[in-house]
């Protein structure tokens, strides 16, 4: 029956809409979901509820939405407002500000060089994604650490903001929301993925950024006649002793010391990442304190933890769950089988539908501006499409992850690139301008490297 796979197809065409027009994607999702959901009931063959017994179906659809709110919060939101929270309250002790200081430091000796110095800000500042995990967070960190020393080297705005939102093109690590959400999807371990998959593949990715960066910013420096900055621009202060640029990083030390690959304290001895948030948090109330000695003081600075555990929540989480509803809806409606079904018809095997599903979600990132909101829209998809493919998931869910935040670096209403652009006195279209070629060429590279 291809009733059900049809009408999926015109709800994706029409959410697609609403977000492009910036309607609010939370609630597009989760009223679209509910929708599918309640349309697959009436259909015949089509049981969206095989988890609940026969009941009026107003009731069984907001069970549904019940149980996806108490299943994300008890795992994967839980894990995310941890590290929302610890975000939060490193970057308002100024710990951010210091591991920043102290990774942008070789930069200087590329003073006569100011290309090569941008290109050497991405894979810097995709190592601080991986410990300070947030697109917007980071992007206006380094915009108040890198941006300053990037100009004073010579650099344009528009190289400048180009290279610091492309520090965020790269969803990875054990901290990042879509590498927990992949990891839960695929119930696997978080540090494994991160090493086995996520690195191996970074690597060739960063390089072909840095490459084409460097002749994109070039050429069209030298096109619009730009050689130096109209402004001068404050280098900014640091807040905190630079040996709090430790506490950052010290939730990837502790997930890689005590993680099932490395195994150093034995097999009985293994932390989440959950866990290590809240070890890390109170490793720095303690450095806080032996540096403040005002216990009053620290003590009352844990709010800003429970605020940024708020704010992720109502922002990434409850996007999870209302993709969550989305993807249970597409799955009822029989659209996963269509589109195996198709992609079989026309030849398409495991490579074919990863490739589909790599770009689908790329542009479905730079239509919605968030990363977050493609994949989890799409993600809980992908075990039933590999299942039915005899694949493993990470096979074609590894290079949708990476497409996502890719999508998000070239969007013009991702929150990273108005925020910097506004920050740095340019058009965001501009940014957009520049980032297309690079990202476009890292998605190319990714889809043959990894599928070829």
């Amino acid at each position: 029956m291809i009733t059900g796979p049809i009408i999926a197809i015109v709800f994706i065409v029409l959410v697609a809409t609403l977000l492009l027009k910036k309607y609010y994607p939370h609630a597009v999702l989760l009223i679209a979901g509910l929708l599918m959901l309640t349309v697959a009931y009436f259909l015949p063959g089509h049981d969206p509820f095989p988890e609940f017994k026969k009941g009026f179906i107003g009731f069984n659809i907001f069970k549904a939405v019940r149980n996806s709110f108490a299943g994300t919060n008890a795992g994967v939101g839980l894990m995310i407002m941890a590290i929302g929270g610890f975000v939060a309250y490193i970057d308002k002790i100024g710990a951010s500000k210091s591991l920043v200081y102290i990774a942008l430091k070789p930069l200087g000796l590329f003073k006569k060089h100011p290309y090569i110095a941008a290109s050497l800000v991405i894979p810097i500042g995709q190592i601080l994604f991986v410990c300070i995990p947030s697109a917007a967070g980071l992007g206006l960190l380094l915009m108040a650490s890198v941006f300053p020393i990037l100009i004073n080297l010579g650099v344009t705005r528009l190289s400048a903001v180009s290279v610091i939102t492309a520090c965020t093109a790269f969803g990875l690590g054990p901290a990042s929301a879509i590498t927990v959400s992949a990891t839960s999807i695929m119930e696997t371990d978080t540090v494994g993925y991160f090493i086995r998959e996520q690195i191996p593949l970074a690597i060739p990715l960063n390089l072909t950024l840095m490459i084409t960066y460097y002749f994109v910013n070039r050429y069209y420096d030298r096109k619009n006649n730009v050689t130096e900055t109209e402004t001068e621009v404050e280098e900014p202060k640091l807040t905190a002793p630079l040996y709090y640029g430790i506490i950052p990083i010290m939730p990837l030390i502790l997930l890689i010391m005590f993680s099932e690959i490395f195994n150093f304290f034995g097999d009985e001895i293994v932390l989440d990442t959950t866990t290590v948030m809240f070890i890390s948090l109170f490793v720095a109330l303690i450095m806080e304190m032996i540096r403040k000695r005002s216990v009053r003081d620290v003590l009352k600075s844990l709010t800003i933890f429970w605020s940024g555990m708020g704010d992720i929540f109502k922002t990434v989480v409850t996007l999870i769950i209302a993709a969550d509803i989305f993807s249970q809806g597409l799955i009822s409606l029989g659209f996963i089988d269509g589109l195996v079904s198709v992609s079989q018809h026309l030849g398409f095997g495991a490579i074919g539908i990863g490739v589909v599903m790599a770009v689908m979600i790329f542009l479905a990132s730079m239509l919605m501006g968030s990363g977050n909101a493609a994949f989890f829209a799409f993600g809980p998809l992908i075990p039933n499409i590999a299942s039915k493919l005899g694949v493993k998931t990470t096979t074609i869910l590894l290079p949708m992850q990476f497409s996502a935040s890719m999508g998000r670096t070239v969007s013009p209403v991702a929150g990273v690139m108005i925020a910097t652009a506004e920050i740095a006195k340019v058009e965001v279209m501009q940014v957009v301008k520049r980032n297309l070629i690079p990202l476009v060429s890292a998605l190319l590279v990714m889809l043959i490297y990894y599928y070829i």
